[in-house]
């Protein structure tokens, strides 16, 4: 049996403590990237290497459906072999199945066995070893001209029993080099060193899952909200997008205001969860609001009453001519004219409602002064009583002066940032999450603080809060898809999103990357009718010097 003088012990010793301070701070700073973990198991791999003098160590992680093992990482130095396999990459070299065709668990194979049984498998000579097939193993000694004798083997459990990998570790060598088999100190040594590993592997596992737990919650709330509106939810998937492309061109900037700006990983994986959440409060607006296509729509377009009634009273004028002409036949001919016209002048009210209906970009006030005129047309409803042929909540829409909401239903569509932040701010987020509502519940806030919920200066903005209002506002000028407007050609949106810039609603030097860096160009070629997508001259777009 191998005996290991007391400084032997304690180098494996401080290697161990060594290992697990790693692991530990691994975990610690929430290792979520592929790539880091993958060089945490390769850490671990060399340090049970060193700790037994083994010239090889392969790691194997159970595969997705749990089938098979699949090798992870793979080291032999005397053969020069490192393979590491990384986020979304896997090794060329066929698993371990677990399973044998007939269903039934593969004990054959070692590091089958060692992930069925949970227990470690320590051969002095695999060549004299006839209880498991190492034929895998044979081939690939011809095939290098190498000699693999002994061999250990030890799973990885979580803190449920459920395995999540097996490290092997080939051809242990004494001080001078020659191939010794594993003692028993080095089997202990190693099963403790797959405990902390499994340990911190389990952390890391976790963390991932909590995160894709996370984002999955928030793609379950803009669910609800696409089917609620479909146009929200296109909104919901583009607005993260171009605030991340936005975000990455000010990240790239070396000259001007913002050439010290950088944004660490953290912030960029916040930033894009703020993206995502911006909107959430819009699951409690109500659809009638969020979706208003019409002045008149509520829960249907009220519009068709309207018509009712003009249909109405162009019968009852029809009715009275006639009545008129059987009184007074002589004047037939007058009264039908009159009718005529009468019927014209209704027609052409009814074309004119119909027209304020649809709502635009201004209404004038001898047109809102038209609709209250209209109004104080008499009708006999069908209870037989005359009345006002407008009610008051009519009036109130068919007047409204820019758009298709009331100032009441204004109110509760702006209501949705209040709720939004309200809402994330009472999750528990995690620290390195903290910034999320931050950053979500700043894009309808101006620059000069005449913004909403807030009323938040730039001043007292981050900039990251601050690039999601332009991503918000020029994805809603190109939306083709909101029932109550027609998307906005690419130029017509540039000048209004540079008239924005002058007058404190966007921050102007994240309005100038935008352009410089051609960002609305890429979202455009994108996301955007290429109908809508006309020529742009930079040099006359407001608010930016070329």
């Amino acid at each position: 049996m191998l005996q290991l003088h007391p400084e032997q012990v304690a180098q494996r010793l401080d290697q161990l403590t060594e290992l697990s301070v790693e692991l530990g701070r691994g975990a610690a700073l929430g290792m979520q990237q592929g790539a880091d973990l993958s060089a945490l198991l390769e850490r671990i791999v060399m340090v049970a290497r060193e700790m037994t003098g083994a010239d090889g160590g392969t790691l194997y992680r159970p595969s997705a459906d749990g089938a098979s093992l699949e090798f992870h990482i793979s080291i032999n130095a005397s053969l020069g072999i490192h393979q590491t396999s990384s986020a979304g990459t896997r090794l060329g070299i066929p698993g371990v199945p677990l399973w044998t065709a007939d269903g039934q668990a593969n004990l054959a194979s070692v590091a089958a066995y060692a992930a069925h049984r949970r227990c470690s498998v320590n051969i002095d000579d695999v060549y004299q070893a006839a209880e498991f097939n190492f034929s895998g193993m044979r081939a690939f000694d011809t095939h290098y001209g190498y000699r693999s004798t002994s061999f250990l083997t030890v799973p990885m459990s979580d803190h449920e029993g459920e395995l999540i990998g097996v490290l092997q570790l080939i051809n242990a060598q004494d001080a001078s080099g020659a191939v010794r088999a594993f003692s028993a100190t080095d089997q202990r040594f190693i099963e403790a060193l797959a405990a902390q590993a499994a340990v911190a592997l389990t952390n890391q596992l976790l963390l991932r899952q909590l995160e894709q737990l996370l984002e999955s919650l928030v793609n379950l709330i803009n669910i609800g909200i696409d089917e609620k509106s479909p146009y929200t939810g296109r909104h919901c998937q583009f607005v993260p997008e171009l605030t991340m492309m936005l975000a990455d061109a000010a990240h790239a900037t070396e000259h001007g205001p913002l050439a010290g700006f950088r944004l660490s990983d953290n912030e960029r994986k916040q930033l894009w969860f703020a993206g995502l959440l911006h909107d959430c409060g819009k699951i409690t607006t109500p659809v009638h609001v969020v979706d208003k296509a019409t002045k008149l729509e509520t829960i249907y377009d009220r519009i068709g009453l309207i018509d009712t009634r003009f249909e109405v009273l162009l019968r009852d004028a029809e009715i009275a001519a006639l009545k008129q002409q059987l009184q007074a036949p002589g004047e037939a001919a007058a009264i039908a004219e009159t009718l005529l016209q009468q019927q014209a002048q209704l027609r052409e009210e009814r074309d004119f409602l119909r027209h304020a209906n649809i709502g635009g970009e201004g209404m004038s006030p001898q047109d809102q002064q038209r609709v209250r005129e209209i109004a104080a047309r008499r009708w006999v409803g069908p209870d037989g009583a005359p009345r006002d042929f407008l009610d008051a909540g009519e009036v109130e829409n068919l007047t409204i002066r820019f758009g298709t909401l009331t100032d009441a239903e204004r109110k509760i569509i702006n209501n949705h940032i209040s709720v939004s932040i309200r809402m994330l701010e009472s999750l528990p987020w995690p620290k390195h999450l903290q910034k999320v509502p931050e950053y979500a519940g700043g894009h309808h806030e101006r620059m000069d603080g005449k913004g909403y919920p807030r009323g938040l200066t730039r001043e007292q903005m981050s900039v990251p809060a601050r690039l999601m209002a332009i991503a918000d506002i020029f994805e809603a000028l190109t939306a083709r898809d909101r029932p109550y407007k027609k998307g906005k050609s690419l130029s017509e949106s540039l000048r209004i999103l540079g008239q924005f810039s002058l007058n404190g609603h966007i921050d102007p030097d994240l309005f100038d990357v935008f352009i410089r860096s051609k960002v609305y160009l890429r979202f455009a070629q994108l996301h955007i009718d290429p109908q809508q997508i006309d020529a742009v001259d930079e040099a006359t777009i407001p608010g930016y010097v070329p």
